[in-house]
């Protein structure tokens, strides 16, 4: 007669055991952050330049799915004058170029670069309607369809406003808007409205001294408007998660993107801060560019305006109220989402919940 022992193991053995294995993956993470050895890739899905003009590029995305498979409306993405538009494709896997060429559109981003001392004085005419229709028409010669849509965030959907209220028979089918600042009618809406509206900041003293306003002195400005979160949470989670590679990574990919700031253009900023922020010139039918009235009313491309809910920096009233004077067209669409300025789109959570809700609205007017 023969006697099976069975063995269990003692739970808290294996509790001492998980917690030192973490201890460890921590201690070993920390180690690497200290000497600068985790190399996080990203902007990884291939492409190749096309055009440029002064330091702005045009990049075009290779299809990720046979010809036959692919939307007949390319799509030209733009993102704002400050930070760099890699945010479309931080990281493979948490990409929305990606994503999007995988659903088989033909994909196109306009780099604005970083400006010069020598480009001190571009206005947003400058970059709204000089720079961006050149590269329209880029888009328009190498994917061989005169239609197409543009897809803008933060200060680019300002900029996609612009262009396609003063160009609205160049062949824009679709018009994407992601937390667009439109409307600062609302001068208690947000800290940036309230901070730039005192007597107390001199913008022109800001920009007559540094001719560009340097990056790191914006990103001081968007982080004091979450000061706790931004200079001790940050931190903290990232100290909670270091034995959790793909947290780190993560983290650490979008810190290299919240880093990398570039200058905003004098000129423009002058113009950002006096015309729009302070004189609400857009939604007051006061825009001028080209010696003309800049016209909300003009759009007749199909329009997403999507915004989020926890956007701190542009408050939901500064997009919302664009609907009621887009009368020039008949397809429009609002769209609210959970989340912040950047992590509704590039979060954890964006490629499950924002970008198939995106795709799917583009989908439909994106057809021959």
């Amino acid at each position: 007669m023969s006697t099976q022992t069975t063995t269990t193991a003692d739970p808290m053995a294996t509790r001492l055991y998980e917690e030192l294995d973490r201890l460890y993956k921590a201690a070993n993470t920390s180690s690497k952050l200290a000497m600068n050895t985790i190399n996080v890739k990203i902007a990884q899905t291939p492409k190749e330049t096309i055009w440029s003009l002064n330091k702005s590029r045009l990049y075009h995305y290779f299809p990720q799915v046979p010809k036959e498979q692919r939307k007949a409306v390319p799509l030209l993405l733009v993102f704002a004058l400050i930070n760099r538009p890699y945010i479309f494709d931080l990281r493979p896997g948490n990409s929305f170029i990606e994503y999007m060429l995988q659903q088989g559109y033909e994909v196109y981003l306009l780099d604005w670069g970083t400006p010069g001392l020598e480009d001190k004085d571009l206005t947003f005419e400058d970059f709204a309607l000089n720079y961006l229709p050149r590269a329209i028409r880029q888009v328009q010669r190498h994917s061989g369809s005169h239609e197409f849509s543009l897809l803008g965030w933060c200060i680019g959907a300002t900029l996609c406003t612009i262009y396609a209220a003063m160009r609205p028979e160049d062949g824009l089918r679709n018009l994407l808007l992601l937390t667009a600042p439109l409307d600062f009618s609302n001068k208690e809406a947000g800290p940036f409205n309230r901070w730039l509206n005192t007597e107390h900041y001199n913008v022109d003293a800001l920009v007559d001294q540094f001719g560009n306003v340097p990056g790191e002195l914006i990103d001081w400005g968007n982080k004091m408007l979450k000061p706790v979160e931004n200079f001790i949470g940050n931190y903290l989670k990232l100290w909670d998660n270091l034995d959790n590679p793909a947290i780190v990574e993560s983290w650490l990919a979008m810190n290299t993107w919240v880093t990398d700031q570039t200058p905003f253009p004098g000129a423009s900023f002058r113009q950002w801060v006096n015309e729009f922020f302070r004189e609400d010139r857009l939604m007051q039918n006061k825009l001028m560019m080209q010696g003309k009235i800049v016209d909300v009313a003009n759009i007749k491309a199909n329009v997403l305006n999507v915004i989020a809910d926890k956007d701190h920096i542009v408050p939901t009233c500064q997009s919302t109220s664009v609907m009621d004077r887009l009368t020039g067209t008949h397809d429009k669409l609002l769209l609210q989402n959970a989340g912040g300025h950047i992590g509704m789109m590039a979060g954890s959570g964006a490629k499950k919940r924002v970008w198939p809700q995106i795709e799917s609205w583009l989908a439909k007017r994106s057809t021959s």
